[in-house]
């Protein structure tokens, strides 16, 4: 192989480091600015993987008194525990407390941008190194390559630092965001792995590893591992047998506890078949079933073939899965309010051309073909595991598109520059001054939608208030003999947030019996004096020894409150009341 040695391309190294290194202080910063404070309060979610890890570092054992289990049966829904390990840490440095359950993510969506820039640079930079070196073309064209292809790799990045869609799941304890991570690693270790073989034996434990962060990675790591080994087929063979063995066998050896928890506990499934499009088969069906009796009365064949439910099962799957290409979804709306600033899609407006644009020129872009179908195809299986959920489209369990949307936003962006350049200098003045004005304005936007605008508007939504009540409650709780906390809407799984922010020891906890069962509306679940159930107030007890928390509605009007707590909008969240 011919040495190359020359003195742009060592500036052009150098520079891109510095750039790099801002674009990372920006990804920081933009994490952990008021990590503890917005989103205003943590949801159950985060609640539950912060006491678990909690739990976990005093006691070796989960809410339930399970020791060190792979997946968390919190709430019932059976989800991975990976991230409560990885909190673990954080919680016992800085104590039990919204900032350090969300340290982990903040810290790993950071860690993604770096990853990024590198994935792309293994992608393009260093494929494109090699094809030049093994033609021999000049070292001027070879520069002029490297600088197109260094420059996407750091604009992919910086798109990553700064996308509204990445941040809502990088500055909360969201394990999607985690194995979004994963999949970047997985993906770089194994191109590295085509020079490097032992790279392939930590890509694959990394790929099993992933199976226990997120539910969607069930599906999406194997399918982006199999897409992988298609692509570069021809190089994996011909790497050493041993390499390939060890990489199948620590791949294997990574799963086998999860396939002997698939066999032996079903009930790690629940979540997956309670979010499917056809959990309620009797509502789901019944449109189709109301089309059969009326093709059987009119003896239409062709609808007795069209209305059978196999074919609705995959109308739905395919219309959800293409929901997720809905650019009103990405740009305008998004879903959830928690899964976006208000007033804002998932990425910013001013992308939306470059975006496009970028996916046209990397379709006709000549070279790098495998490069090209590796990124088409991690964008195609991206929406698959939402596609069989319902309430698509669905913008955690498909964040695995980034960062290959970045990517070609970024491609976007370069080729848009190169037309500019042939342009006359006043037109690109006035057209790079709208673009530029546009999306700063855009970014400023976003940034006042998030930082300041979204704990006024979406407070409820992230079940504001337990944290003030439990506080009013700690003052005043020796005067009573019970409490009893609703656990109705918006006030879900009441006794996580008590749990939380009492920093309730979990040795008592599991004494006490610990986690009964955590499915929505259950009532059974309780420690020390505190209930969790409905407050129907015509019923309650009428003691001064019986303190109530719970909604407004819970309560008359006229009923003496001891504390109302407020959402961040000044509507009343949470009353205190006693029994008397």
């Amino acid at each position: 192989m011919r040495k190359i040695n020359n003195k742009n391309i060592r500036i052009l190294l150098r520079s891109n480091k510095f750039w790099l290194f801002l674009i990372l202080l920006l990804a920081f910063l933009l994490r952990f600015w008021q990590l503890g404070k917005v989103p205003p309060s943590p949801d159950w979610d985060e609640a539950a993987l912060g006491y678990n890890a909690y739990s976990l570092l005093k006691t070796g054992k989960d809410e339930y008194g399970k020791i060190w289990p792979l997946i968390l049966r919190s709430f019932d829904d059976y989800k991975p525990a990976i991230y409560a390990y990885l909190a673990i840490l954080p919680i016992k440095f800085f104590g039990l407390n919204l900032w350090a359950v969300r340290l982990p993510s903040a810290i790993i969506g950071t860690l993604a941008v770096l990853l990024t820039y590198y994935l792309v640079n293994e992608l393009f930079v260093s494929q494109e190194t090699n094809l030049f070196i093994n033609e021999l073309k000049t070292k001027n064209k070879l520069v002029n390559s490297l600088t197109r292809n260094k420059l996407i790799a750091l604009i992919a990045s910086f798109l990553l630092a700064i996308s509204p869609w990445h941040l809502q799941f990088s500055r909360a304890a969201f394990e999607s965001a985690t194995g979004m991570f994963f999949d970047i690693l997985v993906a770089l270790l194994f191109l590295k792995g085509l020079k490097s073989p032992k790279y392939l034996i930590l890509s694959s434990f990394l790929a099993g590893l992933n199976l226990y962060v997120y539910q969607a990675e069930k599906i999406f790591t194997p399918l982006l591992v199999l897409a992988l080994v298609l692509i570069w087929r021809k190089q994996v063979f011909r790497l050493p047998r041993k390499f390939l063995f060890m990489a199948l066998t620590v791949g294997f050896l990574t799963v086998l506890p999860f396939l002997k928890l698939a066999l032996t506990t079903p009930e790690i499934f629940l979540r997956a078949k309670g979010t499917s499009f056809a959990a309620d088969q009797t509502v789901f069906l019944s449109r189709t079933v109301q089309k059969l009796i009326r093709d059987v009365e009119y003896h239409d064949t062709l609808g007795l073939i069209l209305d059978n439910r196999r074919i609705t099962y995959g109308l739905s799957f395919l219309s959800g899965y293409f929901s997720h290409f809905n650019l009103n979804w990405l740009f305008i709306s998004g879903d959830d309010t928690r899964h976006h600033a208000p007033g804002m899609g998932l990425m910013y407006l001013a992308e939306l051309p470059f975006f496009l644009y970028g996916i046209y020129r990397l379709i006709f872009e000549k070279g790098l073909f495998k490069e090209k179908l590796f990124l088409f195809a991690w964008f195609l299986l991206a929406p698959l595991p939402a596609a069989f959920t319902s309430g698509v489209p669905h913008a955690v369990r498909s964040l695995r598109f980034l960062p290959v949307i970045q990517v070609f936003t970024s491609l976007g962006i370069i080729e848009f520059w190169q037309l500019l350049k042939k342009k006359q200098i006043f037109l690109r003045f006035l057209i790079i001054i709208f673009v530029f004005s546009f999306f700063i304005f855009n970014f400023i936007y976003y940034l006042n939608q998030y930082f300041i605008q979204l704990n006024y508007f979406t407070s409820q939504s992230w079940q504001y208030g337990y944290e003030k009540a439990v506080a009013e409650v700690r003052k005043i709780e020796s005067r009573y003999e019970k409490i009893i906390v609703s656990n109705q809407p918006h006030l879900d799984q009441s006794y996580m947030f008590f749990l939380f922010y009492l920093q309730y020891d979990p040795r008592k906890y599991q004494q006490e019996g610990g986690t009964i069962s955590g499915g929505f509306g259950e009532e059974r679940n309780s420690f020390y004096k505190f209930k969790f159930r409905p407050i129907d107030w015509s019923r309650e007890e009428k003691s001064e020894r019986i303190l109530y928390v719970g909604r407004p509605e819970d309560f008359p009007d006229e009923q003496p409150v001891v504390k109302t707590i407020y959402f961040l909008n000044g509507e009343p969240a949470i009353k205190i009341v006693s029994g008397k």
